[in-house]
């Protein structure tokens, strides 16, 4: 008989804030909650205060810009730590470049990359208790987000000057962003631009608009496999919007395999059929150029090997 998984408890929130400027957790929350600074230090010691779903008991802690903050109305257990520090790296992450500013992970489909509300589970956790193993005083800063069921390049910075610049100017400093897709169908098309405006609907999904007040998005796709069922792409985008390339699969009569949101009916990978290979910045700090690249998971190669 397997023994009964133990059930998480449901954090309940009483304030939630985000961060605007890089600045120490105690100085924020003091300015947020107008309240003493003993109070503050007691809520912290209490494991009442999270940053990115992660609780944090360090007055000093240094916020970047964009930090969700949130204070709980309970002690909140930091199950990562029940047992001690970990002794190895998560199980969960692999990680694909690092250095004294940056650290970049390969994120396997189903794991969001910051906490939500209703899951707490995020690769910003097991990044920063990755971080935690070498320097406690070291924190990872998000830089960018890709969808809880997209796998590949997820970057974030050690460096909070860093990290203000590529919020703040993320457009300016990307060079590349490379995604490989499977699409239900043939594509007609076996190289084409898709150049659409897009808007979100109260539901939170994006769909293609003709109103010029929508967001433009630009996709380059090239087909670079197919069979009877499917199509393998390489997929370039100029513009990162929110769901890019899922809604405009769709709207192209070919959606993204096991797409819950956006027109699937086939689902022959288990897992949505997205994946970020390649990520392609220039450093703020001194103008290199960085190239993160994770390789094409097997299972999208396998689908076509009858082909050829």
């Amino acid at each position: 008989m397997k023994p009964n998984k133990e059930v998480k408890e449901k954090i309940i929130y009483t304030q939630s804030f985000k961060a605007k400027k890089s600045e120490e957790l105690l100085s924020f929350l003091l300015e947020k909650m107008n309240t003493s600074r003993n109070n503050v230090k007691n809520i912290l010691s209490n494991h009442q205060v999270l940053v990115n779903g992660n609780v944090v008991t360090q007055f000093n802690f240094m916020l970047g810009r964009e930090d969700e903050v949130k204070i709980a109305k309970n002690p909140v257990r930091d199950n990562n730590k029940k047992n001690g520090a970990p002794k190895k790296r998560p199980p969960k992450i692999e990680i694909i470049y690092e250095d004294e500013d940056f650290i970049a992970i390969d994120k396997p489909a189903g794991l969001l990359s910051v906490e939500s509300d209703n899951d707490t589970e995020s690769a910003y956790l097991y990044v920063s208790k990755y971080l935690e193993m070498t320097d406690k005083k070291i924190r990872p800063y998000i830089v960018h987000r890709i969808d809880k069921e997209t796998s590949g390049v997820l970057i974030f910075t050690k460096n909070p000057y860093i990290h203000s610049i590529l919020r703040l100017n993320w457009n300016d400093y990307v060079i590349k962003r490379e995604y490989y897709a499977v699409v239900e169908g043939k594509m007609p098309k076996k190289e084409d631009t898709i150049k659409t405006y897009l808007k979100e609907n109260k539901n939170n999904l994006v769909y293609v608009s003709p109103d010029k007040s929508g967001q433009l998005a630009i996709t380059n796709y090239k087909v670079l496999n197919e069979n009877n069922e499917y199509s393998l792409l390489r997929v370039l985008i100029d513009t990162g919007r929110k769901n890019q390339i899922r809604v405009h699969m769709n709207h192209l009569g070919h959606p993204i395999v096991f797409d819950e949101k956006y027109g699937y009916t086939k689902n022959p990978l288990k897992r949505l059929g997205l994946h970020a290979s390649i990520l392609e910045i220039k450093n703020p700090k001194n103008g290199e150029i960085l190239k993160f690249e994770a390789n094409m998971p097997s299972t999208f190669k396998a689908l076509f090997k009858k082909e050829k």
